[in-house]
């Protein structure tokens, strides 16, 4: 079949709507301009990212931000997500859960968009994640070694200078469902990889020509 025959069989085909699962929509006058956007990109479904200022770091934030994104958009379902910070206790886990949050988002200190309260150390959030692995929540990981981890950490190596610790969380957390975000590096693939149905990784072109 020629090309031209092609395309006109093909007119009028829909594609069912896609899920966007890394979506930052901000805030003020750049919320107002990128949440009517989400429809006419094709997808009826987004994840939410919660680096805000201040960041989200309570359920009634996250929940005043979704009403904020559906009075914007009302066909598109908006699934929340925390931002992983001392204010967060395992009672907030299964608050955020039974109130339909579906994920904690954990940011290395200093290295990313409103990162100033982001983690420095994961050790302090294991009764968090014990939770989480409970409510079967979802720990989405900015997968980066900030530069305070050693003189030698830069752009182009901190994702695979913190593979260890995702290997690490996996291990001491096995049923804990975790998401390696912005995955640039053909290593973190394959540690995704290694680690089973319960660890995933999202790709985005952005971050990869960012990077490089």
């Amino acid at each position: 079949m020629a090309p031209k025959e092609l395309l006109e069989k093909f007119n009028g085909v829909q594609m069912a709507a896609a899920a966007d699962m890394h979506v930052h929509l901000r805030e003020g006058d750049m919320l107002e301009l990128v949440v009517p956007t989400i429809r006419q990109g094709g997808a009826n479904t987004v994840f939410v990212m919660p680096n805000l200022v201040p960041p989200i770091t309570t359920v009634k934030h996250a929940l005043d931000y979704k009403e904020r994104l559906e009075e914007l958009e009302p066909n598109v379902k908006f699934l929340m997500s925390l931002y992983l910070h001392p204010n967060i206790q395992p009672e907030t886990v299964v608050e955020a859960k039974r109130k339909g949050i579906t994920g904690i988002k954990s940011y290395p200190h200093g290295v990313t968009t409103n990162s100033t309260d982001g983690v420095l150390s994961y050790e302090q959030f294991y009764p968090v994640f014990e939770q989480m692995e409970k409510e079967d929540m979802v720990l989405n990981l900015h997968g980066e070694l900030p530069p305070s981890a050693g003189a030698d950490i830069t752009v182009l190596n901190a994702e695979e200078a913190f593979l260890p610790t995702l290997l690490d969380l996996h291990r001491r957390f096995p049923k804990l469902r975790i998401i390696l975000e912005h995955c640039t590096s053909a290593a973190a693939i394959e540690a995704v990889k290694s680690c089973g149905d319960n660890v995933a990784a999202t790709i985005t072109a952005h971050h990869m020509f960012l990077t490089v």
